[in-house]
């Protein structure tokens, strides 16, 4: 009986083979063809969609919970870190995307390389921008790593430079790394529940955790101009103040804002459950849990009260912070 022929590869395309495991000629291939692509530009002649804006540092300040008094009223400044807001193409995309970029991302996909996760950036600020400032921009692919592997995955690091200008002046550099893997086999492992995971504490916010270990939901109050805030903060966003003493909270709240988490699942988590936005009474906002009720009879106003929540698991005790819903407030 003979055997069946293998249809040969698409001409131009190479034959499909597990991401990851090519043969050591085929990667040194892909990656001497990666590597040419570095130096290419990622989008030439960019023109920002709006130019630089009140409204828009306004929501952006809302959102960051940034009182800095420079971001408002006449002679207002955008906020550095808004550096890639201008630049951003909103829903339609921008035009000014370079074909040589397409063609890296396609040829990473074609050899099975198909996931894409962010994984960090870098900005460096010129000058600063002001409303008014019309935004324009290049980009150049400046590296493409050697294929590496990581928890996610096998794949390949790819930095962008963005040169941003504003008026023809040069405004700010903005460096931008994504990773295209393709996904980790991931053996299903039969193990005991995870453990809930612990919070970070460091010198900024260790008198918070300490307070909460005596069942106390302690806010910093500015030395300089009063203002509560949270989370812990080393100074302060309306007066710059580096001084600040701590008032307990009363724990009476309402719920501000909420999601109810389905997925992604987290092992020590048991989904659907409800995630807050808690604001209380002495007016500032903190995330935690809400207990007491359904998670699908959680809604905005929902009338709060603080207490604390013990779990034990194999690395000993963690009490938290949540929120049950007041006697009555459900209806």
């Amino acid at each position: 009986m003979e055997k069946p022929e293998r249809a040969a590869p698409e001409a131009g395309r190479p034959a499909p083979a597990v991401p990851g495991r090519e043969g050591h000629e085929e990667a040194e291939e892909l990656g001497v063809r990666l590597k040419a692509y570095e130096g290419r530009p990622a989008a030439v002649g960019g023109v920002g969609k709006d130019p630089v804006n009140a409204p828009m540092i306004r929501h952006w300040c809302e959102a960051m919970g940034d009182t800095n008094p420079a971001y408002a009223g006449p002679g207002a400044v955008a906020p550095p870190t808004m550096l890639q807001v201008w630049t951003m193409g909103g829903l339609s995309g921008h035009t000014g995307r370079s074909a040589a970029y397409d063609e890296l991302l396609g040829l990473l996909d074609t050899a099975g390389y198909t996931s894409v996760v962010a994984t960090d950036c870098e900005q460096e600020y010129l000058r600063p921008l002001r409303p008014g400032d019309e935004i324009t921009f290049d980009a150049v692919i400046e590296s493409v790593s050697e294929r590496k592997t990581t928890r996610l995955g096998t794949g390949y690091f790819i930095t962008t430079r963005m040169d941003v200008r504003a008026g023809g002046e040069p405004a700010g550099t903005h460096r931008f790394r994504i990773l295209k893997y393709a996904p980790a086999r991931r053996k299903p492992k039969d193990r005991p529940r995870s453990r809930r995971p612990r919070p970070v504490v460091n010198r900024d916010n260790a008198g918070f955790w300490e307070g909460v270990g005596r069942h106390q939901l302690l806010i910093q109050r500015c030395g300089g101009c009063t203002m509560l805030r949270f989370p812990w903060l080393p100074g302060c966003n309306a007066c710059g103040s580096l001084e600040w003493d701590v008032v307990e909270a009363s724990g009476e709240g309402t719920v501000y804002s909420y999601v109810v988490m389905h997925h992604p699942p987290f092992e020590a988590f048991d989904p659907p459950y409800a995630v807050a936005l808690v604001e209380l009474v002495e007016g500032v906002r903190i995330v935690s849990n809400v207990v007491g009720v359904p998670y699908d009879k959680v809604r905005i106003g929902l009338p709060v009260r603080l207490e604390f929540a013990r779990f034990d698991d194999e690395d000993g005790e963690l009490v938290l912070p949540v929120f049950r819903v007041r006697e009555g407030g459900e209806g």
